[in-house]
């Protein structure tokens, strides 16, 4: 397999610059590294599987490459249309991008996910797999050992003996090797003039990633099932009349998406104390994002089985 992957990068080599995609099972910590990649946060995070549902851009800018890694929803086998659909999206993402990062957890054993969606990668062709083991803060050297061993043996089984591209620690929390991932990626990304402006971060519009930031916010210390039900959608963004250029203010109107009452009465929590909470964690995030002031109107609606429902699926953006 690595005698037809693209050679990897020496000091002598031209700008290089390309697409790479993060991949693994739900909370396998693809959204975490991302962001520890570009500096700065660009995709949601949450101890909550199944939180991503859109492919966020970040983009690293280093002297000799640019990376743009395409942070894809956990591959898993679908249960609802939802499921099917987001595994669709992380599948067209595979087909266009140089290399795969296949996230595979430091703390927890190979199971049948990762086994799934190794044998998911292999099927895609000769793309370069490159198997990065998260997460190496919450395990001791001896367990990093046999996790690295168990990954390699994994390659080995699915791509044969070869295996994969390369394998390598990292842990997204304290930064170790986190600029190795980086440098790794870089090595089979094509050579290109730079494709992104630097300083630019995401590509993603405003919007999305507003909607995201009030998401990851909601989902907070909720139960279990509420991740899989929750969309949210921004339905403006727009300044404030009437208001002076030295003190600018932002109107951000958005709309929370739940299939149940039950569902929404935890999203309000009692005399609506959780929205409040909700709103305050969000809108930090959002200034922060906008650099300036912002007055967040978040509402809470029923979308009965939105997730079982085509035409509800396209109006909340999948």
């Amino acid at each position: 397999m690595q005698s037809s992957l693209p050679p990897r990068a020496s000091a002598d080599d031209a700008f290089r610059a390309g697409f790479t995609s993060l991949v693994g099972r739900p909370n396998a910590g693809k959204s975490t590294l991302t962001n520890a990649l570009v500096g700065q946060k660009v995709a949601i995070t949450s101890a909550k599987p199944q939180t991503t549902r859109h492919t966020i851009r970040g983009i690293v800018h280093r002297e000799t490459y640019q990376l743009i890694l395409v942070d894809t929803p956990g591959l898993h086998r679908p249960r609802t249309l939802l499921g099917q659909r987001l595994n669709d999206l992380v599948a067209d993402t595979l087909s266009e991008v140089d290399a795969i990062g296949f996230c595979i957890p430091a703390n927890e054993k190979i199971g049948p996910g990762d086994r799934f969606i190794a044998n998911q990668l292999a099927a895609v062709g000769n793309k370069p797999i490159i198997a990065l083991v998260t997460k190496t803060d919450l395990v001791d050297r001896q367990a990093l050992t046999e996790q690295l061993l168990a990954v390699a043996a994994l390659g080995q089984e699915v791509l044969g003996a070869d295996g994969w591209a390369d394998v390598v620690p990292v842990s997204a929390v304290d930064g170790f090797q986190v600029e190795t991932v980086a440098v790794v990626l870089a090595g089979f990304m094509p050579l290109s003039p730079v494709l992104y402006p630097d300083g630019e971060l995401t590509d993603e519009p405003e919007a999305v990633m507003v909607a995201e930031l009030v998401r990851e916010a909601a989902l907070e210390g909720v139960r279990d099932e509420l991740p899989h039900s929750l969309a949210v959608v921004v339905e403006e963004i727009v300044p404030r009349e009437g208001r002076s250029a030295d003190s600018p203010l932002l109107d951000v109107r958005v709309n929370l998406y739940v299939e149940r009452p039950s569902q929404k009465a935890i999203i309000i929590g009692r005399a609506g104390t959780r929205l409040r909470d909700v709103g305050t964690t969000a809108r930090k995030g959002i200034e922060a994002l906008l650099g300036t002031r912002v007055y967040l109107d978040l509402h809470v609606k029923i979308a009965k089985d939105w997730q079982r429902d085509p035409k509800a699926l396209v109006k909340l953006g999948f």
